[in-house]
């Protein structure tokens, strides 16, 4: 993953960017009213309880919204590439902006489904310490009968 600028790991997120060294895609979830939240902050949006962990999910989900670049705005991306906002099923409102690979920009729809691929950053390590993991989704296969 050649020229991606990777995030600044600290004690709110380096759980998010770490667990796919684990194979797990986690998000904060509260314990008090059972919402998720994305991006990561040390109390509920719902109910204001300081009872929020990183909980795994599933890593499905559904292409809400997407667009297609045409433009490589950095020296990894290949044009045409596909930026989206995958719902995840623990929540539609669980949202994640994310780049949908695996198949052609033209393939990509609104209500696509989609599963996470965790992709480690090329160097393996932002603070020498802890490899990042970038989330990116790939297409489910179509269900057999549906075209």
């Amino acid at each position: 993953m050649t020229g991606r600028r990777l995030p600044a790991l600290d004690d709110e997120n380096r759980w998010f960017w770490t667990s796919g060294a684990e194979g797990v895609l986690r998000f904060l979830r509260c314990g008090s009213c059972g919402s998720w939240q994305h991006p990561p902050t040390p109390v509920c949006r719902s109910c204001y309880s300081s009872d929020v962990s990183p909980q795994p999910v599933a890593g499905i989900g559904t292409v809400a919204r997407f667009t297609v670049n045409h433009q490589a705005w950095r020296p990894d991306l290949t044009e045409p590439y596909v930026i989206a906002a995958v719902a995840l099923d623990e929540d539609p409102g669980l949202i994640l902006t994310t780049n949908i690979v695996g198949c052609a920009p033209d393939d990509v729809h609104t209500g696509l489904r989609v599963e996470v691929r965790l992709l480690p950053a090329d160097d393996g390590s932002v603070d020498g310490v802890d490899s990042v993991w970038i989330p990116q989704f790939t297409p489910l296969p179509e269900p057999e009968g549906t075209s």
